[in-house]
């Protein structure tokens, strides 16, 4: 693997897992620009971004012990 598409996976990779993230603590459909205000903006509890930022900071912690 090219080291081009080694950074294109891993950007690849790191989209889904931030979708994934979203979609489970914060209830996000996606997290595409939609550019209007009722689909773009939302109410999210404080509990829901704690746990996506606990879900992302782990995500990292993972990451970096991966070989």
């Amino acid at each position: 693997m090219t080291t081009k598409n080694a950074a294109a996976t891993a950007t690849a990779a790191t989209q889904a897992l931030l979708q994934e993230i979203a979609a489970r603590h914060l209830f996000l459909e996606t997290l595409d620009t939609r550019n209007a205000d009722s689909l773009d903006f939302h109410d999210v509890a404080v509990w829901s971004i704690r746990a996506a930022l606990e879900a992302a900071f782990a995500a990292g912690q993972a990451a970096s012990r991966a070989p």
